[in-house]
């Protein structure tokens, strides 16, 4: 029998093959019974031993047979791809039409495994009690996020260029008086509160950027952040482009500007880039109400900074909630932002969020053409991404030498 080939075993090898392993037991019900041949014994998985119609009892016997059938898969891995079962050193699964593919090429892999999911890898168990394993493939790519980077600062300069241009167009307001809002007209205007709404925002973005600094996936977190950013700010200059509205209130001094030439107007979108568009940085701009940049960003860092914390950290994320809605109030209550804007602004940048997340966490955008055709920067970006990203913390350098001997 050594000298003859697995796959031309016969239920009488098989059965030699099983009382040399001490599996005597066995043998009636695997070779006699059920017709056990050498290629269906490489087939075999421990799913098969303990569902009908073989359901073996004893755990022992379960996991001494299938280290023997192991072995001898590993001996005969050339017979199991000749016979298109795949091996991954665990069990073959039933198929190879199973596996799925990311997109770099390399392959995720189904298999049949124990009653419980191996530790430190991601598995989703079927109703029949098979797992399958999800490949947890968290890859950094920082040339990705690199690219992110530069997608994002390319949309602000290009939205600051567009507050340039939208403020030369600003509506006159002894023509266009400010439109009627039921927010606005109820509560009179707080002076100090849209500086209070950009130091919500200061206190968020440390935050985040804390956040950021000490995650274990920071490559992958800044590459989400300047992706849905940029996306959200272009959407925001095609709005605020098309349509001009009135000026909120009378105290804004918005009468249209002229910058002259296209290098006074790259200037002015310098000045409002390199201030962040923020008026605590001296930077002051009309036009820009369709819809809110500062509720943008603040609901941008809130979700970010409550989606990658534990949900243990209530502190945190009450803290983070307290500052977006604060932070929207104050802008209502500046009198800076119409009702309208600031609404959109916060369900555009929700629904973005959310949308994008589920897409990564579920990869569903892998079965949609659909999704792959209206998303590629999508695509792109999350494709060596697989499922949810877990929040574990590292330091993001090297520890100096005396907190190495202090801490250990």
């Amino acid at each position: 029998m050594a000298q003859l080939s697995v796959r031309h075993w016969a239920p009488k090898h098989v059965a030699r093959w099983l009382k040399e392993e001490g599996f005597c037991d066995y043998v009636d019900l695997l070779c006699n019974r059920h017709r056990l041949d050498g290629t269906s014994l490489l087939a075999l998985s421990e799913y098969d031993l303990r569902s009908p119609p073989l359901e073996l009892k004893v755990l022992g016997d379960i996991k001494r047979l299938m280290m023997s059938i192991r072995k001898l898969q590993k001996q005969n891995i050339e017979v199991l791809e000749e016979l298109g079962v795949p091996f991954d050193g665990l069990s073959p699964s039933s198929s190879g039409s199973n596996l799925e593919w990311l997109c770099n090429g390399d392959p995720g892999r189904d298999c049949d495994s124990t009653d419980t999911a191996p530790v430190g890898e991601e598995y989703q168990q079927y109703t029949n009690g098979k797992y399958k394993q999800q490949m947890r493939r968290l890859d950094p790519e920082c040339w990705k996020t690199v690219l992110s980077s530069v997608y994002v600062v390319f949309v602000f300069g290009f939205t600051s260029f567009v507050m340039v241009i939208v403020h030369e167009r600003v509506p006159d307001m002894r023509t266009y008086p400010p439109l009627p809002d039921i927010f606005l007209d109820s509560v009179p205007r707080i002076p100090w509160a849209f500086a209070m709404a950009e130091a919500c925002g200061v206190i968020l973005c440390n935050i985040w950027l804390l956040v950021l600094l000490l995650h274990k996936h920071r490559s992958i977190l800044l590459r989400r952040m300047c992706s849905l950013m940029g996306t959200v700010f272009m959407l925001r200059c095609i709005t605020m482009f098309v349509t001009s509205l009135s000026v909120p209130g009378q105290h804004l001094q918005c009468t249209g500007k002229m910058y002259g030439d296209l290098w006074a107007k790259l200037q002015r979108a310098v000045a409002i880039w390199s201030g962040f568009g923020m008026t605590l940085t001296g930077v002051h701009t009309c036009g820009d109400y369709m819809f809110s940049g500062h509720t943008v960003v603040l609901t941008m860092l809130n979700f970010f900074v409550t989606e990658y914390t534990p949900r243990s950290w209530n502190s945190i994320h009450t803290l983070s909630w307290v500052l977006n809605l604060f932070g929207i109030f104050f802008i209502l209550a500046a009198h800076e932002h119409y009702s309208i804007d600031v609404f959109i602004a916060f369900y555009i940048t929700t629904r973005l969020f959310l949308y994008y997340h589920t897409l990564a966490n579920t990869r569903a955008y892998q079965q949609s053409r659909r999704a792959r055709i209206w998303f590629p920067m999508f695509s792109f970006f999350e494709c060596n991404v697989n499922g949810p990203v877990p929040n574990e913390y590292c330091w993001p350098f090297s520890r100096p030498a005396t907190l190495k001997r202090v801490i250990g």
